[in-house]
């Protein structure tokens, strides 16, 4: 099977790697590279539709990120007649129906295992558990580079800054992190998950609320109270309505959310018969993303179709499906917003009690007009109490 990669950065580099270093059935024949990058492997071009015109070529690996030109790109290459297997959560997210649609009607294959979880195989356990359960829920920690900011944070006792110019130097974090810090990462791969799962094309816009205003400060209050901060990303179905979330939350720190440590990620599904599973590894980082890619090229030349879906479930996408405690940390005057909930002031924090998400995240964008550094948290499951989590000295209670 020869094959052509899009992009030759990290990702497409370590794919490279593990196909000249391994089985010999698979061969890299082309590199896409753009016009100002160095070409300084004989399989390097800049001529893409040389690649897409050569009939010897079955498979298209992209791995330049972004939404276009892949979409453009990836659209091509199916109509041509060529697999595609990709890494672009991004543009997996948006375009996932029409990139299936697309590549049925030219009779080849669109796999994405790599969109999300890293190395971890997510998407391919995923498909399996849909293809006989309805899936309620998905939940978990998508995202190696926020979570090793805020595992850091933690067990380091470093601020926000310093671990994320580390993450940089790892290779974790991208010069430009805000789609790790700011959620929108999880968002398209939350994405992708609920779409395979429901069966159907995801909404435009979900709540979220990133760690860019997270600090010391915080962490160190959590971990007073014996609690642990993660970027989660969460989907539920209920009948015909699903919601969908990305903000930070706290568990028990005996939690296996809070033993998630460094790059790593822990991905939550659970369906009707088969109850929990629950999938870990690393989220981030050139080998565990390209390993995935791999994989996804190997069902291609061994011809092991993936789950057909044509995401077209009626579902109705409900911001409020979730009802949670959250615990904000702002500028007191934002408090009077919450004035007609159940509340409690903690160590000069606001615990805001069983809330909808939905209302919540409208919410804490008018704080953020009011105080930019204002950061909040979701407190353990829907029906944990704050009290439950939260030590009880210091409080009043204002609403």
């Amino acid at each position: 099977m020869k094959i052509a990669i899009l992009g030759f950065g990290t990702v497409g580099s370590g794919v490279y790697d593990i196909i000249a270093n391994g089985d010999t059935r698979m061969r890299v024949t082309a590199i896409f590279i753009r016009p100002t990058h160095p070409a300084t492997m004989p399989e390097m071009t800049t001529d893409l539709d040389a690649i897409l015109n050569d009939p010897t070529i079955d498979v298209i690996v992209e791995t330049m990120g972004g939404l276009h030109p892949a979409h453009d790109y990836i659209l091509q290459a199916l109509q041509h007649g060529k697999h595609v297997v990709t890494a672009n959560k991004a543009v997996v997210a948006k375009y996932l129906p029409e990139f299936t649609a697309v590549a049925a009607q030219h009779h080849v294959q669109f796999y994405f295992e790599a969109t999300t979880g890293g190395g971890i195989p997510w998407i391919r356990n995923l498909e399996r558990a849909a293809r006989i359960d309805q899936i309620d829920t998905i939940e978990g920690i998508f995202n190696g580079t926020s979570n090793y900011i805020l595992d850091q944070m933690q067990r380091a006792h470093l601020d926000f800054d310093p671990v994320l110019l580390a993450a940089k130097d790892m290779g974790y974090a991208e010069a430009d992190p805000s789609a790790d810090i700011d959620g929108e990462d999880v968002v398209n791969k939350l994405k992708i998950s609920a779409a395979l799962a429901y069966n159907m094309a995801p909404p435009r816009d979900v709540p979220t609320f990133g760690i860019r205003n997270v600090s010391k400060a915080d962490i160190d209050f959590f971990a007073s109270q014996h609690q642990v901060l993660r970027l989660i990303g969460k989907s539920k179905r209920d009948g015909d309505h699903y919601s969908m979330v990305v903000e930070p939350r706290l568990y028990s720190e005996t939690a296996l959310a809070a033993n998630t440590f460094e790059n790593f990620n822990l991905i939550r599904l659970h369906g009707q018969t088969i109850g929990d599973l629950q999938f870990y590894g690393q989220g981030a980082g050139k080998y565990p993303t390209a390993n995935a890619i791999v994989q996804d090229l190997f069902d291609i030349l061994e011809n092991a179709p993936h789950l057909d879906r044509s995401f077209d479930q009626p579902l109705h996408f409900d911001a409020n499906l979730n009802v949670t405690d959250y615990v904000l940390r702002a500028d007191p005057m934002t408090f009077a917003m919450f004035n007609d909930r159940e509340t409690e002031i903690v160590n000069d924090r606001l615990v805001i009690k069983q809330i909808p998400t939905g209302d919540m995240h409208k919410l804490i964008r008018g704080v953020l007009a009011i105080d930019a550094d204002a950061f909040m948290a979701a407190i353990g499951d829907s029906e944990l109490a704050a009290k439950d989590v939260l030590h009880q000295q210091d409080q009043e209670v204002i609403g």
